[in-house]
C-alpha cells in the first residue's frame, strides 16, 4: 500500500487545490482558535466543498467539547476527526472509525500509555513542546515513534517533517503515513506549492523502497 501522506493546516481553497494537485491523500483543517491555522467554520466549508471527493477532509480540534466537534463536523463535512490535545480514549469513541488520535512523544511511558486508544483510527506521533499542541516543527522522536507501531494501530508520523527529512524519518519508521504543516510553508498558514510537492515526492519514493 502507498504511503498515505496527509498536508495539516489548510486555510485556503488555493493552497488546497496545490496540495491536491501534488497526489495527498489528506488535508486538515484545523479548528483551534490559538492556531495561525486556524480557520472559521464558513472557510472550511469552503475548502472541503473545493475538495470533494479527491482527498480526505480532517478536521483537527484540541481539547473541544464533543457538542462543538459534532457541530462543525455536520457543517463542514468531515470524513476524520483528529483530536490534538488531551482527549480520554471514552471522547475517541464517539467517532468509531473516524478517529485520529494525536500523542506527544517524550518517553517510553507515553508509547505504553497508547494501548488506551487501540479503538481509533490512526495514531499521530507528534513532538512534546511544552504549553504546544503541534504545529512547532520541532521533530518528534523516531525511535519512540517506531516503537509505538507495536500496539497495532496505523502509525502517522509528524513533527518537524520536511522535504529533507521526511525520506530519511520513513526509512527509519516505516510508518503508515507521514503528516506535515510548518514544513511546506512560506508562512504560517500559507503553503508553499513547490515544498509540497518535493514532500510528497520524497515521502512516496521512501515508502516504495521500505515496502
Amino acid at each position: 500500500m502507498p504511503l498515505f501522506v496527509k498536508i495539516c493546516g489548510i486555510t485556503s481553497v488555493d493552497d488546497a487545490h496545490a496540495a491536491l494537485d501534488c497526489g495527498v491523500d489528506a488535508l486538515g483543517l484545523n479548528f483551534y482558535a490559538p492556531s495561525p491555522r486556524c480557520v472559521a467554520v464558513a472557510r472550511a466549508t469552503e475548502i472541503t466543498n473545493a475538495i470533494g471527493t479527491r482527498a480526505l477532509k480532517v478536521g483537527v480540534f484540541v481539547n473541544a467539547s464533543y457538542e462543538e466537534i459534532t457541530a462543525i463536523d455536520a457543517a463542514v463535512g468531515l470524513d476524520l476527526i483528529q483530536l490534538h490535545g488531551d482527549e480520554p480514549a471514552k471522547l475517541c469513541a464517539r467517532w468509531p472509525g473516524r478517529v485520529i488520535k494525536a500523542c506527544r512523544l517524550q518517553t517510553t511511558k507515553n508509547v505504553d500509555c497508547l494501548a488506551d486508544y487501540a479503538g481509533v483510527r490512526m495514531l499521530l506521533l507528534d513532538a512534546a513542546v511544552g504549553g504546544a499542541y503541534g504545529g512547532t516543527g520541532v521533530r518528534a522522536d523516531w525511535q519512540l515513534a517506531r516503537t509505538a507501531k507495536r500496539h497495532g494501530v496505523p502509525v502517522l508520523l509528524a513533527g518537524g517533517l520536511t522535504p529533507e527529512n521526511v525520506a530519511d524519518a520513513v526509512r527509519v519508521v516505516a510508518p503508515f503515513g507521514v503528516d506535515t504543516a510548518s514544513g511546506v510553508e512560506s508562512a504560517p498558514g500559507r503553503k508553499d506549492a513547490s515544498k509540497m510537492q518535493a514532500f510528497v515526492a520524497a515521502a512516496r519514493a521512501a515508502g516504495d523502497a521500505c515496502v
